[in-house]
């Protein structure tokens, strides 16, 4: 039985931070996202990391590192292929103009929850618009591609929106 990694149960405890029933561990190495039921692992699912590797500062395009949580959902009750520009709902993939999308489906806005890490001047996850998004181009997931967010195929985002209530915790590794 894989629990919880210790490394994310170790930024919760420095934050005084329970772990919430959800927890998603997002592995960068691996191109995965782990879902966690009251500590104990329940789903893995392949997700895409920033084609511009780890890292915390603005206008660099990589995923930032440590903990987070879900600020905001976005687009419930949209069908799949929905696409968001400024988080408003402006199309869908099925319209050639919309086809190459880049932001779909659903999005979880995540908030970084370490100062000096991800939250506050210019390494703020939430202020960079990091997400946990879907894309039109799902034969990407499971390899670096995005400019900094987490992408999820279609029906693993719906599932990971639906389950996940707002403030569940996201840590996410290098490993």
């Amino acid at each position: 039985m894989r629990t919880l990694p210790a490394a994310c149960r170790a930024a919760c405890a420095r934050r005084a931070i329970a772990p919430t029933e959800q927890v998603v561990v997002i592995s960068a190495a691996l191109q995965t996202a782990s879902v966690y039921e009251d500590g104990v692992l329940a789903r893995t699912l392949r997700c895409s990391t920033s084609r511009f590797g780890v890292g915390q500062v603005e206008g660099s395009y990589r995923t930032p590192l440590g903990l987070h949580r879900v600020a905001e959902k976005i687009g419930d009750g949209e069908p799949a292929g929905t696409v968001f520009k400024g988080r408003r709902v402006v199309g869908h993939t099925a319209e050639a103009a919309f086809a190459d999308a880049t932001i779909t489906t659903r999005i979880l806005w995540l908030e970084g929850l370490e100062p000096g890490v991800n939250q506050g001047g210019t390494v703020d996850s939430h202020a960079r618009f990091i997400y946990i998004h879907g894309t039109s181009d799902q034969a990407v997931i499971g390899r670096p591609a995005s400019h900094g967010c987490i992408l999820l195929a279609d029906a693993d985002l719906l599932w990971l929106f639906d389950r996940l209530p707002l403030q569940s915790l996201v840590w996410i590794q290098p490993e």
